[in-house]
């Protein structure tokens, strides 16, 4: 008789959500593989599943609250450090005001129940409008369309992968991704089936990616031109006299406007811009017209770019006028089971622009301010000025642009927390760092990625483990600070709330709850429940005011001189010659996933690519190490020269720089590499939204 026993659950790192079979004895995990009775992923899953393990057995991993003091870290109770804490916060903003105190988000949340759950409750109690995120270093410009257009920042279509004749993917990698703002596991299989079936798959990218490698067609692209592309592609489609609304005729506002708008963006006009031939956008845009059914799909070198918020504009209109909107093959609306827009009331006020940030007046969307002023905010006097920080399991230090300056604003702030189980580049500057549980301690159910889902599937994990007993997760620290900075007896009835509880009422009322849907259904159903395919649902889940496809905001209108500018300014100062772009990479996540052996060992992952005639121009040889300068700063890194990369353009990856001295993940220094936001600028961002245009960088290289 053999006590080795088998859990089930969702892997939580990326966006794909993998079901994982993972079998264990006592408190050892002894293998991770695709759960094959998952009914969405079917078996698959990719290397970061097994960081899982990784993350739980890391000796680093910090589990009991520890405090910064001159002689170095000591380990303090929970009792302590939250009495401290609210001391402190309390003190800081009762002498400079509420907004003295800010807060961070990073990634890690949007793929725990908990802090999904809890983290709005404690953002209110602590009363500031300062709050910033990752999201606006990724994919704010998909919410702000999502919001102008549709009546909702988190109404965002998806490709129907499974059911597509023809996916044109414009700045995106999603066979590393898994997807991206698309959940869909095993996105090589999927691309598979498009062009098994007949179909086919074309990549635009200043990249020949892992992607594209698959992809029938690629057609490399000049950084920041996608918006030209799209618009051009639009043109196309009225030209043709091809537009067709199919069932949203009557729902859609605006196309007369944006016709006229058209009629400037041909593809002779814009094609030495792009630099892709005028003959091919023709041909791109005639296959997105005459094909069964087809969808754009444009994602993060689209989204991080200085045209951010048009690019994802465009996006949607192109699938609107090409008849590819809320239909099978095309973009559609998920109905997750825990529907994030159930109680979102049509006509609801936007909060766009409700606040600006103190120092460049950049728009607050979203319950956030954008993260590239957040340095900002804190170095600049005044009143206003954030004098004191809690980041939640984030590392904007190496995430977030102009990463350094990050670094000596928070050496500058009164008073620092981090909630993180790591000693890292950012926590390091805290004086408190409250640890939560992780990974197979915790309960799990994907909150957010439904929402972003290629099928309607749902599935609740338990934890593997439970938690030590001096351990908190970190919604029950949340919880507690909440209570405690709203003067709340910690005996109150509200600090007896779990994340299982609310996630319960929200299955039972949300759109299957008819059918007996509960958190009791998924505990009897381990593999997770197939709910069936994405349908046409738009009439149903628009939440604009009227009820109609806003297909031409305002806003976009007045953003478009800044665009037609690209067309008339003469080409970039020569100091800085080449355009930076990032790249992801399968085994690593951000910053969260270094200190895995798993994930690091092998050959160097943090290299810059160029392309093979820039090299030969500047005597550049592989494994060389080269400088690479920006108006932001310098690292030196290891060259690598391949055409996968555009003439003109280099690439590095981001989430590395994990060099610096005063943090514990001994792992993650093994592979340091450099961090490319010491070499973004805060400055750059897409200015109708705030998000970071971490993507085309100016740069220049030379050997080291």
């Amino acid at each position: 008789m053999t006590d080795i026993k088998t859990h089930y659950r969702n892997c939580n790192i990326c966006e794909a959500m993998c079901g994982l079979e993972i079998q264990y004895k006592d408190k050892e995990i002894l293998s991770i593989k695709g759960d094959q009775k998952d009914p969405f992923s079917k078996g698959y899953n990719c290397p970061k599943a097994t960081a899982l393990q990784d993350f739980y057995n890391d000796k680093e991993r910090l589990k009991t609250p520890i405090r910064r003091t001159a002689t170095g870290w000591e380990d303090i109770s929970w009792d302590e450090a939250f009495e401290e804490i609210t001391e402190k916060f309390s003190a800081i903003q009762q002498a400079h005001g509420k907004n003295a105190l800010a807060i961070y988000l990073g990634n890690p949340n949007a793929h725990s129940l908990g802090n999904g759950l809890f983290l709005k409750p404690f953002m209110k109690s602590l009363g500031t409008i300062n709050r910033f995120s990752s999201a606006s270093t990724d994919q704010m410009p998909h919410h702000v369309a999502a919001n102008f257009m549709l009546g909702a920042g988190m109404l965002i279509p998806v490709p129907d992968i499974d059911r597509t004749d023809f996916m044109l993917i414009i700045g995106g990698n999603p066979v590393v991704s898994n997807g991206s703002m698309m959940t869909a596991p095993n996105v090589i299989g999927r691309m598979k089936a498009i062009q098994k079936r007949g179909g086919k798959v074309v990549v635009v990218d200043p990249r020949r990616t892992r992607t594209a490698k698959i992809a029938d067609q690629h057609l490399f692209i000049r950084p920041e031109k996608d918006a030209l592309l799209l618009f051009s592609m639009i043109h196309c489609v009225f030209a043709a006299k091809k537009i067709n609304l199919r069932h949203l005729s009557s729902m859609v506002e605006g196309v007369e406007k944006l016709e006229h708008l058209a009629k400037d963006y041909a593809p002779e006009t814009v094609a030495e811009f792009v630099g892709i031939e005028a003959n091919a956008i023709h041909a791109l845009a005639n296959d997105m017209m005459t094909a069964d059914s087809a969808v754009c799909y444009s994602r993060m070198g689209a989204s991080t770019q200085t045209f951010g918020g048009l690019c994802q504009w465009l996006t949607n209109v192109l699938n609107i006028v090409t008849g590819n909107f809320d239909r099978a093959g095309g973009a559609m609306f998920p109905q997750p089971a825990f529907d994030m827009i159930r109680n979102h009331k049509k006509g609801h006020k936007s909060s766009f622009g409700q606040y600006h940030s103190r120092v460049r007046k950049l728009p607050f969307f979203n319950g956030e301010f954008p993260v590239a002023t957040l340095a900002d905010e804190i170095l600049t006097q005044g009143e206003g000025q954030i004098k004191s920080l809690i980041t939640i399991a984030g590392n904007p230090v190496l995430s977030a642009p102009s990463g350094d300056k990050l670094a000596d604003a928070f050496d500058s702030l009164d008073y620092m927390v981090s909630v993180d189980i790591y000693l890292n580049e950012t926590t390091k500057h805290a004086n408190i760092i409250l640890p939560g549980t992780t990974g197979v301690e915790n309960s799990h159910f994907d909150i957010f990625f439904n929402s972003f889902s290629v099928r309607n599937t749902v599935k609740y994990s338990p934890p593997l483990f439970e938690k030590e007993e001096n351990q908190r997760a970190d919604w029950q620290i949340l919880a507690e600070l909440s209570a405690r900075m709203a003067g709340v007896p910690l005996d109150h009835k509200s600090l007896k709330i779990t994340p299982e509880m609310i996630l319960d009422m929200e299955l039972k009322n949300g759109p299957y709850g008819e059918q007996g849907m509960s958190l009791q259904k998924l505990i009897d159903n381990p593999h997770g429940i197939d709910i069936g395919p994405l349908m046409p649902c738009l009439e149903a889940r628009i939440k604009t005011e009227n009820g109609k496809i806003h297909i031409l905001p305002q806003l976009y209108v007045d953003d478009l001189p800044r665009l037609n500018a690209v067309m008339t300014k003469p080409a970039r100062d020569n100091q800085y010659p080449f355009d930076l772009i990032g790249r992801r990479l399968v085994k690593s996540h951000n910053t969260w996933t270094q200190n895995s052996d798993r994930l690091v060992k092998g050959k160097n992952p943090c290299t810059l690519e160029v392309n093979p005639e820039d090299a030969k121009a500047l005597g550049i040889s592989k494994g060389q190490i080269l400088k690479v300068s920006s108006i932001n700063g310098a690292v030196e890194i290891e060259a690598v020269i391949t055409d996968d990369i555009q003439k003109g353009v280099v690439s590095m990856p981001q989430g590395w720089g994990h060099n610096q001295k005063g943090t514990k993940m001994s792992v993650a220094a093994t592979q340091p590499g450099v961090s490319i936001n010491d070499l973004t600028d805060a400055n750059r961002v897409d200015t109708l939204t705030g998000n970071a245009a971490l993507n085309g960088t100016p740069v220049a290289i030379a050997v080291a």
